[in-house]
Parts: C-alpha cells; sequence; structure tokens
C-alpha cells in the first residue's frame, strides 16, 4: 500500500528591506503604499495560500556610516500592516516577525491576541532575537545579548506569552447578553510569572481569541535555533533550497520533537524560495539570468565585497578583478545591521575561496557575486515549477514554501495564475481552503489553555 501523498504548504513573503528587487522593471511598485500590500495579500488568498509573511527591520542598515541606499528603505510598522490586511482578506493567514529581545511580554501578547481577534482567527508570530548592539541603540534595554542568552530571553518571552494567553479561559466567561456587562470567574485574566528575565502579575485584559495563541514561527539555523523550534514552535523556516541539504534539516529538526513529546507532524518546515516562470524552460533560464544580473548591479556587487572585505572598496572596478588585500577581520565592521554579516565567520577563507572561483571561471567581482549569491530556487515553466515543489515536498527536503517574488506587488501573479492549478490538479494542494483560522490551513491543532500551559511550563 502506498503512502497518501503530502499536502503541500504554501506562503507569500512580501520583500522587506533588500536588494533582490528588481526596481527597474515597469512593474516594480511601492513597498510602503498600502495598495501593493493589499495587491500581494489578496493575490495570496486569490490561489489559496497559507499566509502572508511580513519581516521586520528595527533599524536601516548602514554601511560606511551611510544609509545603504542600494536596499529597500523604510518598513511600516508590522502590526499595523497585518491589522489593516486583515480588513481586506477573509482566510489568508497573517504573520509577522516581532523581536523579543527589545520589546516586552505583555505588549506582544496583547498585539496578538488582539489581530487574532479581528482577523478571526489568523494571527502568526515569528519569535525573533536581536543580535547586535547596532540595532539595540533605538531602545532603552541599549545593546545586545550573547547568544545564549538571547535564546533563553526567548524562551521565557514565550513562555510568558503563553501564560498571558492561557489566562482567560473559556468556561471561566459568562457575558450577559441584555446589559453587555461581563459576569467572570475572579481569576479570569490574572496572571503571576516571575522568573530570570520577567517578574511580573497583573490582569491581562484581551479574552481569549479564536486560536486560542497564534501560531508560533521561529527562524533560527543555530543549534540553539533548532532546538528552539523543536521545542516551541509551530513551524520553522529554512533557509535550505537544495534537495540534500533541505533533507538533512528536515531530518535534523522533526528528530529533534520526540523529546518534548511532540510529533513530526506538528512542526512544519518552510523554505523560503524564488521564482521564474518562462513558457518553456529554456526562456525561464534566460530570464533567471537576466533578473540575477539586474538584482546585482556594480555598485551591489562592490557593497556585497565589503560584506567580507570590511573595508572601503569603492575604488575598485565591480568589472574588474577581486582585490588582492585581505579582509580586515575587526569587531568593528564597516556594515551594520546587516544579517550578511553573520554568514561569514571566516572573512580571509572566504576571500580565498572566492578569489579561487573567480580564477577558476574568469569571474570579474559583479560575476562572481551573481554566481554565489541568492539565485532562483525553481526556474522553468509552470509545469516544470509545479513538478519541482512537488518532488521537493514528497521527498522530505520541506513542508512547502515560502515564495519571495523579485517584483512587488505583481510578483505572484504569474504563480497563483499558471501554477497553483497545475498544483491542484496533482492533488497536492488545496482547491479551497476548509477552515477558517490559520491553524486550519496549516493542519495544527487549536491547543486549549492546559496544553500550551503545560508546553510553556516545560
Amino acid at each position: 500500500m502506498t503512502n497518501p501523498l503530502k499536502q503541500i504548504h504554501l506562503a507569500a513573503h512580501f520583500p522587506g528591506v533588500n536588494n533582490t528587487t528588481v526596481w527597474s522593471d515597469p512593474a516594480a511598485g511601492s513597498h510602503i503604499e498600502f495598495s501593493s500590500f493589499a495587491h500581494f495579500a489578496r493575490t495570496a488568498e486569490r490561489a489559496k495560500f497559507d499566509f502572508l509573511f511580513l519581516a521586520e527591520g528595527l533599524r536601516l542598515r548602514e554601511q560606511g556610516g551611510k544609509i545603504y541606499d542600494l536596499d529597500v528603505v523604510g518598513r511600516p510598522d508590522t502590526f499595523t500592516v497585518l491589522a489593516a490586511l486583515a480588513a481586506v482578506t477573509d482566510r489568508l493567514g497573517l504573520t509577522g516577525t516581532i523581536n523579543s529581545t527589545f520589546n516586552e511580554p505583555y505588549e506582544v501578547a496583547r498585539q496578538f491576541a488582539s489581530l487574532d481577534h479581528l482577523s478571526g482567527g489568523r494571527a502568526a508570530w515569528n519569535v525573533v532575537t536581536s543580535w547586535d548592539a547596532f540595532t539595540g541603540e533605538n531602545f532603552r534595554r541599549g545593546g545586545f545579548l550573547p547568544q545564549d542568552e538571547r535564546y533563553s530571553r526567548a524562551k521565557e518571552f514565550l513562555a510568558t506569552a503563553h501564560e498571558l494567553f492561557d489566562s482567560w479561559r473559556g468556561d471561566e466567561i459568562l457575558a450577559d447578553q441584555a446589559t453587555g456587562t461581563f459576569l467572570s470567574d475572579a481569576k479570569a485574566g490574572a496572571f503571576v510569572h516571575q522568573g530570570q528575565q520577567f517578574d511580573i502579575h497583573g490582569r491581562f485584559n484581551a479574552p481569549r481569541s479564536p486560536q486560542g495563541r497564534p501560531v508560533i514561527f521561529q527562524a533560527g539555523d543555530s543549534e540553539e535555533g533548532r532546538e528552539f523550534a523543536a521545542s516551541s514552535a509551530d513551524a520553522i523556516f529554512s533557509r535550505y533550497a537544495t534537495l540534500k541539504e533541505g533533507q538533512a534539516f528536515y531530518t535534523d529538526v522533526k528528530g529533534r520533537l520526540a523529546k518534548y513529546g511532540r510529533r513530526p507532524d506538528q512542526l512544519l518546515i518552510l523554505p523560503a524560495a524564488t521564482v521564474v516562470l518562462g513558457d518553456t524552460d529554456e526562456e525561464a533560464a534566460d530570464l533567471a539570468r537576466e533578473v540575477r544580473r539586474q538584482q546585482v548591479s556594480g555598485a551591489t556587487a562592490i557593497k556585497h565585497l565589503e560584506f567580507v572585505w570590511n573595508r572601503d572598496l569603492s575604488a575598485y572596478d565591480p568589472e574588474g578583478p577581486l582585490p588582492d588585500i585581505d579582509p580586515v577581520v575587526s569587531e568593528d565592521h564597516i556594515s551594520r545591521g546587516r544579517a550578511q554579516v553573520r554568514m561569514y565567520r571566516d572573512p580571509i577563507a572566504i576571500a580565498r575561496e572566492w578569489r579561487e572561483l573567480a580564477a577558476a571561471n574568469n569571474w570579474s567581482i559583479r560575476e562572481l557575486v551573481i554566481n554565489t549569491g541568492n539565485r532562483q530556487t525553481f526556474v522553468g515553466s509552470p509545469a516544470t515549477v509545479a513538478r519541482t515543489i512537488n518532488d521537493f515536498v514528497q521527498a522530505d527536503a520541506s513542508d512547502g514554501f515560502i515564495l519571495v517574488p523579485h517584483i512587488t506587488p505583481g510578483g505572484l501573479d504569474g504563480f497563483a495564475d499558471k501554477v497553483v492549478p497545475l498544483l491542484q490538479e496533482q492533488g497536492v494542494f488545496r482547491a479551497d481552503y476548509e477552515g477558517a483560522t490559520l491553524r486550519d490551513h496549516l493542519g495544527l491543532a487549536h491547543p486549549d489553555a492546559a496544553t500550551t500551559a503545560e508546553r510553556a511550563a516545560s
């Protein structure tokens, strides 16, 4: 007897502060006007996607002391955008990144409970930590926490938020419909939390929301991040886009769940993915090469190289050879607020590897960045892309994908019109929503107060 086909989960990532948008395309629109968010969300809902995802940057990135103007500059507040989108969508999940390093549990729990009520049970929280003092300068706390302390705070932050979500139980609240007054158990909303990070007590003023608590996402790839996801998250973002790497990550993270009393289907693994479509595979490949060249201008290539070299390289020709000088290894980095800096732990080794690649392929600086950066994940005709996505999911390299288009707001339109129908025909993607909440879309149980309290305590 053959196993039934896994159902694919699809989501849409509204591009944030990045240099992947192809601004030279006439279809490129605003990343800050609400009409862009609304078009993007409506397309995702028309395609029956699980959710829309908003990342968040808490400070504008800088390079050499100046705002990094090759990125999109600015992003409205996450909760404000998601609340507005709740009014123009009916079923689409609404996922936002909210930081656990500089915020407080009461405030965040109240905002997510409110969003879950306003949207009818479609809220999700991507729990992240902040890694740099540069971002911390915007906040009263200031500074930053070492990695082990960041995750310690995040775990207690999430546990405390669970206690707040669970402080109102449905059977404790009785409403007098005639007068509009509430008769409640004296314990309703009451909470007391004493821990290393938080010492708070009071009464939570947001009644239990449709999902009980928002769906919890996590994005860390470190050992601490994987354990945090296995213990506490409903879904984890993955940065592995190849089949082999995806399967290794999938096996590792899913294998950690049992010690927390969880089943493999209680944590979804969702890599980010880009898509370039063409009428034929050859046409799509040509378009993908052109998109990548437009994403990496000469100025972008030099700035990217500066992430590794940690020195001003503006005098170098992006169409010329790599610098023959070594990177500057220092805690004082030319780039501030950029995640890429963390990726290059050994800049001397990276520089050596890149020089070898450039020499072997006769690449210029720009060509190196084009070929070593984030290239498109799925390239081909609609049939090829649909088949490849399904192959990844059925081979346990992921449970689905979060699509990141290179054009906003219309970058999802082609996928919605041409790829989704093929996945539906194969029986691996829904023809319509079967439930009202995001938990329904993701196949996750609605936790009762006792379940979440027990997990928080553990």
